[in-house]
């Protein structure tokens, strides 16, 4: 089978021709119909994250068929469709999962839809569900509001019954975004986010910021939030935040301050299932739009990546075996 591994952190991938694993006990082998492209695995190229071994495969998310399982397994059969996040080794014909780890999938939702949504959808769920619990009445600031992850929790949020106002680039990303339901969206490129949130909450600040941008966003974000505002930092696509002395969080109102991550949300299995059951009969219902920006063959994975790394990504980025 193809894999597109990581020989070194700095070098760049290489699509090897490698035996086809088996499944040992608690374990599925799953033929990859769909995997989705993510910003981590551009930190492991780049050296930003060290890879667990060398040499790695790539990718932690996809969707597609159970083709073998192994001993001890009684979760999932072969010939069930299914999807899976925060597993590494996506980047291939045929990946090996926990079988713990592997979410069904209606036939009502599709493999891109199932691979474009199971991370990102899970992410935009805790964070609106659990980091910070929007009720009736809350507003909350999503960066990125047109993006992959900021899309999805625009329209959970709204589900939620919070008001939402939206950050994007550009007028093609402003209309994505309001287009998910964004009460407000501002170009940040033309005007100062900081200024005009404070003008649509009447100088009180938002409830809760969900910022996956990091470097080029906190200051300003801390500056949006009401007293004993909650600033949910999930990202870093601009670079990571120095160091903060905790002192400016009381200055600022004594304001919360959380960096969360989807491992910590998803510890059990009976969690996995209840978001992922929120998530995808949303989809199947058609409550939930999930986006697809680009498709690349998995023989372009590094092609994928340079496009994820411009920023201009309106949606989910998939590779698709051959």
């Amino acid at each position: 089978m193809l894999a597109a591994r990581l020989h070194a952190a700095g070098r760049p991938l290489s699509l090897d021709d490698v035996p086809v694993p088996e499944p040992g006990p608690d374990e599925v082998r799953v033929r990859v119909e769909a995997a989705g492209v993510c910003g981590t695995e551009l930190h492991f190229i780049d050296g930003l994250y060290a890879p667990s071994r060398i040499p790695m495969t790539l990718g932690h998310e996809a969707a597609g068929v159970v083709d073998a399982v192994g001993a001890g397994v009684d979760e999932v059969r072969p010939g069930d469709r299914v999807v899976y996040a925060s597993v590494q080794g996506a980047y291939a014909d045929y990946a090996l999962v926990p079988a713990a780890r592997l979410v069904p999938i209606a036939d009502a939702v599709s493999f891109e839809q199932a691979a474009a949504a199971m991370l990102q959808g899970l992410t935009a769920h805790y964070l609106a569900f659990s980091t910070y619990p929007l009720k009736p009445g809350d507003t909350a600031l999503v960066h990125a509001a047109a993006g992959g992850v900021g899309r999805l929790l625009v329209q959970i949020a709204k589900l939620r019954g919070a008001r939402v106002i939206g950050t994007a680039s550009t007028d093609e990303k402003i209309a994505l975004a309001r287009s998910g339901g964004a009460d407000e969206v501002i170009g940040y490129t033309s005007e100062d986010f900081e200024a005009a949130t404070k003008q649509l909450t009447g100088g009180r600040g938002v409830d809760v910021v969900y910022d996956s941008v990091g470097k080029t966003t906190f200051d300003q974000s801390l500056n949006c939030l009401r007293p004993r505002g909650y600033m949910v930092l999930y990202g870093q696509s601009s670079g990571p935040v120095p160091p903060l002395d905790p002192q400016v969080l009381n200055r600022k109102g004594s304001l919360f301050l959380t960096r969360p991550t989807l491992g910590h949300y998803i510890e059990t299995r009976d969690e996995l299932l209840a978001r992922a059951n929120d998530l995808f009969g949303w989809i199947a219902n058609g409550q939930l739009d999930v986006r697809v920006d680009q498709s690349f063959p998995l023989a372009q994975a590094a092609e994928a990546h340079r496009y994820l790394e411009d920023r201009q990504t309106k949606g989910k980025v998939l590779l698709i075996p051959e």
